[in-house]
């Protein structure tokens, strides 16, 4: 019955018209959420990236003092003695 009273419906010109411009605007609104969906993902990529590149600088200042640093005591010694530190 409903098939029959759809179809009835749809043989309209202007129902067929309001149909299309309904699609229309549904397309269009799925494309808009779509796109605001993509940008909040590559806004957190993007703040991702951005923790990703402080924490690496951190950890190769902390490799560079590592690297750096006074093999013994006498080493430490002659350091503070000199006032390199």
């Amino acid at each position: 019955m409903w098939a029959s009273l759809m179809a009835g419906l749809l043989a309209q010109p202007w129902a067929r018209r309001a149909a299309g411009f309904t699609l229309a605007v549904l397309t269009i609104t799925l494309f808009i959420l779509n796109l605001r969906r993509l940008g909040e993902r590559a806004g957190r990529a993007a703040e991702r990236l951005k923790t990703l590149e402080q924490t690496d600088a951190i950890h190769r200042q902390m490799l560079d003092a590592a690297a750096s640093r006074p093999r013994n005591r006498d080493d430490l010694l002659d350091r503070l003695r000199g006032g390199e530190f």
